[in-house]
Order: structure tokens, then sequence, then C-alpha cells
């Protein structure tokens, strides 16, 4: 495996071996500094730095590994702000990609919001101002003609490359149309499936798909480096992404292709139209639904009960929430119940209260099949208005209260006690982003419900103390399912991603906590990112053997995902001769 986007490839070469890299080096001096994947600065030992032709060019002090992730570490302590994290974060993977590794593998719970949502989202919105280097790349709707060629000179050949993270930035982190800044959430991405999952930072590409921008502050921003017209959606969109997809299958056919951060009208549309074709997934609607459905399993083993028992309320009918439904209502269906009454176990709410189909037609496609009929429903609320959430739970008694809606307190103190009237455990998600929109507080839910709530949220939250016992808080964060799924899939080569292979992947991260004990968590800590990605790896893997789709065979899956976890440690290092 050689790596070529940051020098030539003919000066070095990255090869994977049974006990590790090595890397065979034929640059010399400072062309050995400017590579991040084999720049290790003063852990270059006196011997090498005389072989490649860096005496004089470092300090004389010799530094290990760890004295250089304690100096890093507390260099990235003393910045002031979250941005300025973001941008010392930055700047050292771009000197030594290995010891950026190492120190967000060791701090992954610290710094996942920094190299990923939410401060990734003020790196986006700043990035023609703050543009330092290229990175990844860049595919444009007026060039569609030249995306087999961009892919191509990234010099990466066909079993080069495992993933490939893709974004167009119309919906990006809540805050909507970024433009060609959006390559960054795609960086961001990669940098999680290699620090949780190991998936070699060499064998991933960040791309974004440059449709213009209808955000007006970019257009008139004279430093924009992005297409500057409005936002293409007709045909040469859906021809740039088809053609983006066969350029990936011709140059890359073992790839996984990762969907991100799309409007809601592309977001299904997509995935629906690729997923029989080729291995792909969308994040914000399978890794979303992914994660809540472990929160599901894990608290619904703690009710007792079973997930074809549940009557789901969900407050915002977008992708993400209406995902989660899609997901649930097939894992009903498998506990034995038929379609029809599987997808009438969902409520969904909307901005203008519940979804019917008086409305039909105002409706998006994916939200159709959880319309309810306005028969049903029309007496729900005061006369002449649609039925609100506190009117659903009111008539519906639901058993599981999910928050999508980015409302904040929509999830109020009455609602929740009326819920919990009637419910044992209440299963209740309050998921929206950031912490100043999320639909309660969980310890107002805890505290409404006398502690008996099982709740997962979408931020982070300290733990809760009520009676005198300590409630951990799960955070259904998507970073729990989407590393382990790629490699997973990566181990076996799959050919698709199926809903029986997210199942699995939920259902392993479920069984990493046991929300019977008093005050567990439903979920396991973002701390623990690696063994829970290796337990969803595995999952992944036999799963997709299991239905057929492994194109790599499958003999010892937890050694095969053992090895394939790339670890941060310097390469083993050979010095060619010029």
């Amino acid at each position: 495996m050689t790596e070529s986007a940051e020098m030539p490839a003919s000066t070095y070469e990255l090869i994977q071996s049974a006990d590790g890299y090595l890397a065979r080096i034929t640059a010399r001096g400072v062309a050995v500094l400017a590579s991040p994947t084999i720049n290790r600065g003063t852990a270059f030992t006196l011997e090498e730095r005389r072989e490649l032709g860096l005496t004089g060019l470092l300090p004389s002090g010799v530094s290990t590994l760890d004295g250089q992730l304690r100096r890093t570490y507390a260099q990235f302590q003393a910045q002031s702000t979250d941005l300025r994290k973001w941008v010392y974060l930055a700047n050292l993977r771009d000197r030594n990609e290995v010891l950026f590794y190492r120190l967000l593998s060791e701090h992954i719970e610290e710094m996942l919001p920094i190299v990923y949502t939410p401060t990734v989202g003020l790196a986006i919105e700043r990035f023609s101002h703050e543009f330092r280097r290229p990175r990844g790349v860049y595919l444009s709707v007026d060039h569609p003609e030249e995306v087999e060629t961009a892919l191509h000179n990234t010099g990466l050949g066909p079993e080069d490359v495992d993933l490939l993270v893709a974004t167009d930035s119309e919906g990006i982190l809540g805050i909507g149309d970024q433009g060609v800044g959006g390559i960054e959430i795609s960086v961001g991405k990669l940098a999680v499936y290699t620090a949780a999952a190991g998936i070699h930072p060499s064998r991933v590409l960040p791309v974004v798909l440059d449709v213009g921008t209808d955000n007006l502050t970019l257009l008139n921003d004279e430093m924009y480096l992005g297409e500057r017209h409005a936002r293409v959606r007709d045909e040469r969109y859906d021809q740039l992404i088809d053609t983006y997809v066969q350029a990936c299958g011709r140059l890359f056919p073992n790839a996984m292709l990762h969907w991100e951060d799309f409007g809601a009208t592309n977001a299904r549309r997509i995935l629906d139209r690729y997923a029989e074709q080729c291995c792909t997934f969308n994040d914000d609607m399978q890794g979303t639904a992914a994660v809540v459905l472990a929160a599901a399993f894990s608290g619904v083993r703690a009710a007792g009960t079973r997930m074809r028992d549940q009557r789901v309320v969900i407050h915002g009918a977008g992708t993400a929430g209406l995902g989660i439904a899609d997901m649930m209502r097939e894992e009903m269906i498998r506990e034995g119940l038929p379609p029809e009454e599987a997808t009438r176990r969902f409520w969904a709410l909307g901005r203008r209260g519940l979804i019917a189909d008086d409305r039909i037609d105002h409706l998006y496609d994916f939200q159709v099949p959880y319309a309810r009929t306005w028969d049903e429903v029309k007496d729900w609320g005061a006369p002449g208005s649609r039925p609100g959430l506190a009117d659903v739970v009111r008539h519906v008694r639901p058993t599981m209260l999910i928050g999508t809606s980015t409302q904040a307190g929509a999830f109020t103190e009455a609602i929740v006690r009326d819920m919990a009237a009637h419910t044992q455990r209440p299963i209740i998600m309050p998921l929206s982003n950031p912490t100043s929109k999320c639909e309660a507080l969980p310890a107002d839910v805890l505290a409404w419900t006398d502690g008996r709530a099982l709740v997962a949220t979408g931020s982070p939250f300290a733990p809760v103390e009520h009676d005198g016992l300590t409630y951990q808080i799960a955070q259904a964060n998507n970073a729990l399912v989407f590393p382990g799924l790629g490699l997973g899939v990566t181990v076996v080569r799959a050919s698709r991603i199926t809903p029986a292979m997210i199942s699995a992947a939920a259902d392993a991260v479920a069984q990493l906590s046991d929300a019977t004990k008093p005050g567990a968590p439903l979920l396991p800590p973002v701390r623990d990112l690696r063994p829970v990605s290796a337990a969803v790896a595995i999952a992944v893997a036999r799963a997709a053997d299991a239905e057929g789709l492994a194109r790599a065979p499958l003999t010892n899956p937890i050694e095969q995902v053992h090895q394939a976890m790339w670890r941060p440690e310097y390469p083993r290092v050979e010095v060619k001769p010029l």
C-alpha cells in the first residue's frame, strides 16, 4: 500500500505486514519531515536522522512517542477556545499523523467534540478564510467529466481504498448549506473512523460534491473557494452523483460509500437508489437510527418487554426521526408483527403537529407510510387544530418517546408525567443537538418519573443524582456504530449494507451495557469507542457473511477484526538507497 496525497509515491512506500507497518523511505531531508504519514519529528533516532538526511534539521534530543503525547496534550489544553483546539489538532495531523491519531485515541471522549461535532461546524464556516492545505477530493457539478480524473489523481489504486465519505454540504450539523467548506465534515468523520475503528488514514478519502450553494453570505464573500452559483437541483445534480458512484465502482471496487449531511430531499432518495447497487451507507439516517435502536434494545430489555410491544411517538418527522422509525419497524417485523401493524406502532409529529393523511400532498415520500388517518385523530386536539405532542401522548400512552425536533423543552413536565403514569419504565430519548435544543434535560426527566425513566440523549450529559442513586446518562452518539460498521464491511469486503447488518451493529452496542442495573446507562460510554467498534465490526462481518454478501472469507472474526485495526504507532523504517 502506498500513499500519495501528501508527497510523490516514489518517495516512500508503506507496507502492512503481520507485525505492523513498514515504511520504505526513499526521500531525504525536509521531504521526510513534510510527509505526515512517515514523519515522526523528534522521535527519529540519531541513526535514522543520519540515514534520512535529517542531521541538524531537528533538535538533538530524541523523544519517545509517549513523551510527544505529553507535550502535545499540554499544548492542546493550552488553547483558549474550542476552535483554536481544532486548528491545533488539524495542524498536528498535517505534521505527524501517527502522533495526531495516538493523541485523539487516548483522549477520544474529550477530543471527539473538537474534531467532529460541534466544533468542526465553526471550522466549516471559516473554511475559505482559514484554508491551509488541500485534503480530500473536490468534485464540481460544473465539470462531471473530471470526476474520474480527480479520483485517479489521488494516486490510489483499486486495492488501496476502504472507505470514502462524501457530502454535498446542504445539511451541515444544523448550520445548513455550507458549500465547499463541507469537505471538513468528511475529514472529521474519517478521523473518527480511524481513531475509533483503526481504519488506516491512508486508506480513506474525504470528498465534497460541490453543487453550488444557496448561502448568500458565501456567494457574496470574495474569499469563497467553491462554485459561485446557486445550488444545482436539476438533472445535473443526479448526473454528478451517478458519475461519482460509477467512478468509485471502477477505481475502488471494494470501498464503502458513506453519505454525510445531505439535505432531506436528497438523502433518502440517493440511499434508496444505490442501496442495491453498491456498498453504501448514510450515517444521518442509518447511523442515527442504529444507535437509537441500540438504546431501544437496551431499554426494552431493562423494561422486560419486546420491541414488537412498543408504542413509539417520534417528535421530529425528518430523515433522522423517520429513519429511526424505519429501523425499529424492521425489528418489529423480524419479531413477528405483520408490516402494516408494525407501521401503526408509530406516531410521528412534524412542526405542525401529528402527521396525518389529510395533508398527504404536503408530505415527503418517506413520511407518507407513517401518516395516520385523519378520521382516527381529528378529535384528539382542540377544535379546529391538529393534534400536538401533548394530545398524542395523552391518547397513545406511548412506551417510548423520541425527540429529533430541535425544539428545546418540547418534552414538558406534564407530557412526561402523563407518559409515566401509564408506563412503568418509560423510554425517553431527547436526541436533539446541541444541548440548547434538547427536548428535555435528563435530570428533569428522572425527577418527573421518580427515577423510572430509561434515558438516552443526543448531547453528552453529566451523571444525575436522584434519591441517593447516581444515574449514568447514555449518549446516543453515532460514533458508537458507524466506525465499527465500516470496519466490519472492510474485513469481509461486503458488497452491500443491509438492515440485518445494521441491526446486528445495534445489538452489539446494546450488549455492552446492562441497563437492568440501577442507574446504569442504556449505552456504553464514548470513551470505550475502540472496544465498542471492534464488537460492532465482528457482528457486522458475521451478519454480512450469513447473508452471502462477504467477498472475502470470514474464518476467525475476532482475529481478523483485531488484525485489521490499525494502531497509531510509528512504522518500522527501512531506508532505501537513492
